[in-house]
C-alpha cells in the first residue's frame, strides 16, 4: 500500500470495529481519507461507533450492505480476525483492491523501528519481557499490538530513538506487504487456526512474512528446536542477519542453555545448574544468567528467556544490563499466572492457552499431579496428543465447552478415572465457575489446579482474558 498520507480524499474501507479498528478509522479520517467502517455486529455491540459518528466518520453495523465496496474503494483494512472468505474481503480482492490489516499501516507511518514477535506459543511473555528488558537497559521501548495499544496509536506516538515492541498473530501477517521489522521473532510452530489457514502451508507462510521484507541491516531471531525455524535457516530466503536459539542443543554461534536439556525430556527440572549463555561469531562467549534465576519457571520460558535476550542484543541493550529483568520478570497475566491457594492446593490461570500445544507446555511445568480445567472451541481437532501428558501430570480432569466430550475421552483413554464433564449451565459464567468447583472438590493438598483450556474460548466467552477475569474470581469465592 502507499504512504497512508497519500490517501487524502480516497475512499478507504475499515472492516471491523473494536480498538484497532477505531484507532485505523480515527487515523485514515485525520489523514483527510473518506472512511466507511462497517461491523456485522449490531449496532448495540459496537460501543466505538458514537466516537467515530462525533468525528463524521461515517459507520455501518449490522450486516456488509452489497455496494459497500467499489471501484472507487482504494484500500480495505481488515480486523485481522475476519477471514479472506468474508464478501467484502473477497469482493475487494476480486477487484483488484489491496486489503491489508493495520500492521502494514502502522509500520508505513512509525518513525520507529520495530521488533515483531511471533510463533503458535509464548508471543505475549516474549513481548513483555523484550519490553521490561530494553526499559531497563535505558533504551524506549512501546510495547503494542495484540497485547494493548493498537499499532497504529503506537506509531504515531513513536519518536526515531523509540522501539515499538510488537506482538503479531499470523492472522495480522497475512495481511502485510511492505511490512519490515528491524528485528523478527519465530518462536515456534505448531499446529493450531487451521480453521482460518486452511492447512499448516498458508499458516506458516503467513508466520513467515515477518522476514519476508527484511535485508541484511536486519535481525532475524528464530528457534534452532524447531523444525519451522530450522527450514527457514536452512532455505537462504532470509535475507537478515540470523541469531538462533535453543535450550536442547550446544550452539557454537547463538544463545542456548548450556547443558542442554535432554531433547526428549517431559521434565519439569531435572536437577541440572543450567546457565544462558551468548557466543558471537568471532568466539566469544558471555554467561547471561541461570536457569534457575528466572522469575517464571519451565523450559518453555527459557526458550521465551532466550529469544528476548536475542532481540534485545540486536537492539543494542548491554549484556549486563539483562540479568536483572530476566530475575524479576513474574509473567503475564492469563499465562501460567498464579492465582492462590485454597485448601492446600495452588490455583494457577493459564487461560492463553489456546492450543494442546500450550496445555501440554503448562502440564509441563509442575512436578505436582494436575487437576486441569480444559475445553472450549471446537476447531476440528481430536485432542489425541494430549493423551500421554494427562497419563504423566493429570490426577484428573474436568471439561467443559464444544469439546467437552474429546476432552473427557482422551482423559479417559489416558487412564484418568477422576473425568468431570461440565454440561452447559444457564451461561457461559456459570458453567465456567461450576467447573472451578469441580476441580476444587477433586483436589487434595499439594496439588495444582489449572485453567489451561487447550482451545479458544469463543464458544463461551468473547476472549480468554474474560475466561482468565472469571475463572480468577471464582477460584477466590471458593
Amino acid at each position: 500500500m502507499k504512504h497512508p498520507s497519500l490517501y487524502k480524499d480516497q475512499q478507504v474501507i475499515v472492516l471491523g470495529l473494536a480498538k484497532s479498528g477505531l484507532s485505523v478509522a480515527k487515523l485514515f479520517h485525520k489523514l483527510g481519507a473518506t472512511v466507511i467502517v462497517n461491523d456485522k455486529k449490531d449496532r448495540q455491540s459496537c460501543p466505538e461507533a458514537d466516537e467515530l459518528d462525533a468525528l463524521g466518520v461515517s459507520v455501518l453495523c449490522g450486516g456488509h450492505p452489497e455496494r459497500l465496496i467499489t471501484p472507487e474503494t482504494a484500500l480495505v483494512v481488515k480486523n485481522p480476525g475476519i477471514p479472506y472468505s468474508s464478501p467484502p474481503v473477497a469482493q475487494a480482492l476480486g477487484l483488484g483492491i489491496e486489503v491489508v490489516t493495520e500492521v502494514e499501516v502502522a509500520y508505513l507511518l512509525s518513525p520507529a523501528p520495530i521488533i515483531g514477535i511471533t510463533g503458535s506459543n509464548g508471543k505475549t511473555t516474549t513481548t513483555t519481557w523484550i519490553g521490561e528488558m530494553l526499559e531497563a537497559a535505558g533504551l524506549k521501548p512501546i510495547v503494542a499490538g495484540n497485547i494493548g495499544t493498537p499499532l497504529c496509536e503506537a506509531a504515531q506516538a513513536a519518536e526515531a530513538d523509540d522501539w515499538l515492541v510488537a506482538e503479531l498473530s499470523s492472522f495480522q501477517l497475512k495481511g502485510t506487504d511492505q511490512f519490515r521489522p528491524r528485528i523478527a521473532l519465530l518462536l515456534n510452530i505448531a499446529e493450531t487456526h487451521l480453521d482460518y489457514h486452511g492447512d499448516m502451508d498458508d499458516y506458516i507462510a503467513s508466520k513467515a512474512k515477518l522476514f519476508a521484507n527484511q535485508t541484511k541491516d536486519d535481525t532475524a531471531v528464530l528457534n534452532a528446536d524447531d523444525a519451522v525455524c530450522r527450514d527457514l535457516m536452512a532455505s537462504g530466503t532470509l535475507g537478515a542477519r540470523v541469531i538462533p536459539f535453543s535450550t536442547a542443543r550446544e550452539l557454537d554461534y547463538g544463545l542456548c542453555v548450556t547443558p542442554p536439556y535432554p531433547a526428549d525430556s517431559q521434565e519439569p527440572d531435572d536437577g541440572a545448574e543450567r546457565r544462558i549463555v551468548w557466543r558471537d561469531r568471532e568466539g566469544g562467549e558471555r554467561d547471561i544468567a541461570g536457569v534457575a534465576e528466572l522469575g517464571i519457571p519451565g523450559r518453555h520460558n527459557a526458550a521465551n528467556a532466550l529469544a528476548a535476550i536475542g532481540a534485545c542484543l540486536a537492539a543494542g541493550a548491554p549484556a549486563g544490563a539483562l540479568a536483572e529483568p530476566l530475575r524479576n520478570f513474574r509473567g503475564v497475566e492469563h499465562r501460567l499466572e498464579f492465582v492462590r491457594e485454597h485448601a492446600g492446593a495452588a490455583y494457577y490461570n493459564d487461560s492463553k492457552a489456546t492450543n494442546p500445544i500450550a496445555t501440554i507446555i503448562a502440564l509441563r511445568s509442575f512436578p505436582q499431579r494436575v487437576v486441569l480445567i480444559a475445553g472450549g472451541l471446537d476447531r476440528g481437532s481430536d485432542y489425541m496428543e494430549l493423551l500421554p501428558h494427562f497419563r504423566d501430570r493429570a490426577k484428573a480432569v474436568v471439561a467443559l465447552g464444544e469439546t467437552r466430550g474429546k476432552i473427557a475421552d482422551v482423559a479417559r483413554l489416558a487412564g484418568l478415572t477422576a473425568v468431570k464433564v461440565v454440561e452447559p449451565e444457564e451461561d457461559a459464567e456459570s458453567t465456567l465457575r461450576l467447573a472451578v468447583r469441580e476441580a476444587a472438590a477433586l483436589a487434595e493438598p499439594g496439588d495444582t489446579v489449572l485453567l489451561s483450556p487447550a482451545c479458544a474460548s469463543w464458544d463461551m466467552f468473547s476472549s480468554y482474558e474474560i475466561r482468565g477475569r472469571i475463572f480468577k474470581e471464582s477460584a477466590h469465592n471458593l
